[in-house]
């Protein structure tokens, strides 16, 4: 287990909750890794609380798919395989391109300025090595075109799915070789909603979406 990790504090939240995200974000950066087990014991001393608390948050891992628990043998950092990839971006694909579709039809002036404003910032951001300023840009990219289709019920959907691919998307944006392709794509994007486009905006986003499935696939060849 890495000697880095502490809890982080934060006064609104319920101890589970911080415990959650301490052990969530220590998984996505690769703190915790792959098949690593997650003991309540050694992770309650570690980070000063009782097992009550790892123990909730390890559940909300498993929710996320960033933790499995192995008979007789107890939870560990779920690894990433290709089928779990596959399933997730499946999912997805067939969701933003419903919502891509639908805010052709019902995006305002203000939330194409806000899409484009934040495809400004993301491009910014990947002039930076911080790769988790990144990841919440291009949530927040999204974010403005599920919000645009005025259906909170697929909203809803998308955002729990988000949850499930939050790893994947960290993994993709870790390396800078896929920066000038997203910038693209995320241009594209905006285009095909500028012009109300349907077609257009289908394709950039299915474009999207199956080149983060190839690139994402490598990575997992690579780690296994």
């Amino acid at each position: 287990m890495t000697e880095d990790l502490t809890l982080n504090m934060n006064a609104y939240l319920p101890l589970r909750d911080v415990v959650f995200h301490t052990l969530r974000e220590a998984i996505l950066k690769g703190e915790l890794k792959p098949g690593e087990r997650l003991m309540e014991l050694q992770l309650a001393a570690k980070l000063g609380v009782s097992r009550t608390p790892i123990r909730e948050a390890i559940r909300m891992l498993e929710q996320e798919g960033l933790a499995v628990t192995i008979p007789r043998k107890g939870a560990e950092v779920a690894k990433m395989t290709e089928k779990d990839m596959e399933d997730v971006l499946q999912v997805r694909e067939a969701l933003d391109e419903l919502a891509a579709t639908i805010a052709c039809e019902q995006m305002t002036t203000e939330q194409l300025d806000a899409l484009r404003n934040t495809m400004r910032e993301f491009e910014e951001f990947t002039k930076t090595s911080n790769v988790k300023m990144i990841a919440e840009a291009d949530v927040e990219f999204h974010d403005i075109i599920y919000q645009a289709t005025g259906n909170p019920k697929l909203v809803n959907m998308l955002n729990n799915l988000r949850e499930q691919m939050y790893r994947y998307r960290i993994e993709y944006l870790k390396d800078e070789k896929n920066y000038p392709m997203l910038i693209q794509e995320h241009s594209e994007i905006v285009e095909g909603l500028m012009a109300k486009d349907k077609a257009k905006v289908s394709a950039a986003m299915h474009r999207h979406v199956e080149n983060q499935v190839v690139a994402v696939k490598e990575i997992i060849r690579e780690q296994e």
